[in-house]
C-alpha cells in the first residue's frame, strides 16, 4: 500500500549528537543523576507535568520507568531519550516520543522536560532539532505532534523556532498537576522540514 511506510531497522541504542547536547536511551546507571536534577527542578517542572507519585524519585520507580521505556522501544510504540551535556555528560533533561502510530497515521507525540539549571539556554531547541531527523529518517514517520499549555511561552517559542505549526486547542487534553487542562496542539510534517 503506497500510504504505508516500512518499519524502521533501528540501532538498539541510538546516540544522537548536536553541538552542545547528546541524546541516548536512559539506563539504570542514570538513576542518581536523574533523581538529583528532577528533585532540584521539582518546583520548576510540576506546573507543566502530571502529578508526581509519592515514590516518583525512588530507585524502584526509576527501574519501572526504564523497563517501560525498553518495552515501548521494542514494541515500536515509544522512544525515550535523556539529554546530556556534550563533553561532561551531565544529565540535563529528557525527550519522549510516545503514542507511535503506524498504519495510515505514521505519527508520534513529542514531550520534553529540562532541568531548571539548564533552562533558557536553547538546549532543548538543540535537543529537539537533533531528534527530528531520528523521527523522520530513522523511525520513518510522516508527522510529529506536540502539545503545551497556552501559558507555557518557552515551549510555544521552541516549537515555533522548529517550524511546528499551531493547529488548534484540545480541551481538557491532559491532566497536569492534578487538573484537566486545555493544550495548544502543534504539528510538524516531514515535508515541512524539507520545504515542501
Amino acid at each position: 500500500m503506497a500510504l504505508m511506510r516500512s518499519l524502521p531497522r533501528l540501532d538498539p541504542s541510538p546516540h544522537l549528537i548536536g553541538p552542545r547536547v547528546e541524546l541516548r536511551y536512559p539506563q539504570m546507571s542514570d538513576f542518581e543523576a536523574w533523581a538529583r536534577v528532577r528533585e532540584q527542578s521539582r518546583a520548576f517542572l510540576t506546573p507543566w507535568e502530571p502529578t508526581w507519585s509519592s515514590d516518583e524519585l525512588s530507585r524502584a520507580s526509576f527501574r519501572r520507568r526504564i523497563k517501560r521505556y525498553q518495552r515501548d522501544a521494542r514494541d515500536d510504540i515509544g522512544y525515550a531519550f535523556f539529554i546530556l551535556a556534550r563533553g561532561s555528560g551531565a544529565l540535563m533533561g529528557g525527550c519522549n516520543l510516545t503514542n507511535v502510530r503506524r498504519g495510515v497515521a505514521q505519527t508520534c507525540s513529542l514531550g520534553y522536560w529540562m532541568g531548571a539549571p539548564f533552562a533558557g539556554k536553547r538546549l532543548m531547541t538543540e535537543a529537539v532539532s537533533v531528534l527530528i531527523p531520528f523521527i523522520f529518517e530513522r523511525l520513518n514517520l510522516h508527522r510529529v505532534e506536540a502539545a503545551c499549555l497556552p501559558e507555557n511561552q518557552r515551549s510555544r517559542r521552541l516549537l515555533a523556532r522548529l517550524n511546528f505549526t499551531e493547529e488548534g486547542v484540545a480541551r481538557q487534553y491532559l491532566r497536569i498537576d492534578g487538573v484537566w487542562r486545555d493544550h495548544l496542539l502543534f504539528g510538524l510534517l516531514d515535508s515541512d522540514r524539507r520545504g515542501g
